[in-house]
């Protein structure tokens, strides 16, 4: 079995690091300051994550211009891939960004909106730099639907034929965010996560919920996934990434120890 990976996740906003429950929006006050991007990225680089998420959340040209210098300075710093997600439209957007120093770049919107989008970027930078981020919701028992415009809008797909279909045109990975679990700490979707795990041949990202070592090592597990995608239990310092790494291997599941 390859080893699974543990990613914190920081969410952007006019450069700080935010945090909100279930897609709070800074205009509805909604978010929590944390803490400076890069301090938190060099922090989890010392502890041995495996990678890093950055998700710009700030919708402006100088949020954006703020990204880029973000990246900048934590590639100059952390040894880890990055991958970065929010606002991403274009395959010009994608250069820009991986020119900074991402590895990945992470699509939502933009790829329900052009599903082509996906195919051109992935034949132009590789499908192992296309990650398609996938939010979803249940809106019946045993019925997953995604939602796009950080899950306020109804897309009519289901989550299962979606990460597929994202597959099929060339995504290299599939971070999948359950909106109903996002930043409640209360334990990620594993019903859904294994159904999507179990349905494409790339790699799966569990994203929303994680509360607790156990709830990580339940959806690697239980639901499948391939790495476990965190940021309130690291932010505030409930756990290190060196101890979700060593409850895993406890529990025989294997991963990459610093």
């Amino acid at each position: 079995m390859l080893a699974k990976r543990v990613i914190p996740c920081l969410d952007v906003h006019d450069g700080k690091v935010t945090r909100g429950v279930q897609f709070g929006r800074a205009e509805e006050g909604g978010l929590r300051n944390v803490g400076d991007p890069v301090e938190l990225a060099m922090r989890y680089n010392d502890q041995g994550a495996d990678e890093m998420v950055f998700f710009d959340i700030t919708a402006s040209a100088h949020g954006r211009a703020t990204m880029v210098d973000v990246i900048e300075r934590a590639a100059s710093e952390c040894f880890m891939p990055l991958t970065v997600g929010g606002g991403i439209r274009t395959m010009d957007d994608m250069l820009i960004m991986l020119r900074a120093g991402a590895d990945k770049v992470s699509i939502n919107s933009a790829a329900l909106s052009d599903p082509q989008l996906i195919r051109k970027s992935a034949e132009k930078f590789g499908s192992q730099c296309i990650v398609v981020s996938i939010d979803c919701k249940r809106v019946a028992p045993g019925k997953w639907e995604v939602f796009s415009h950080g899950g306020r809008k109804s897309t009519g797909r289901e989550a299962v034929a979606w990460a597929k279909e994202v597959v099929d045109f060339g995504a290299g990975e599939i971070v999948l965010n359950s909106i109903d679990a996002d930043g409640t700490k209360a334990g990620f979707d594993i019903e859904i996560t294994r159904q999507v795990s179990e349905s494409v041949h790339v790699p799966v990202v569990a994203s929303g919920g994680a509360g607790s070592l156990e709830h990580m090592a339940e959806v690697l597990l239980a639901g499948k996934a391939d790495a476990v995608l965190a940021a309130s239990i690291f932010h505030f310092g409930e756990y290190t990434v060196g101890e979700v790494k060593k409850y895993m291997a406890e529990k025989g599941i294997p991963a990459r120890i610093v």
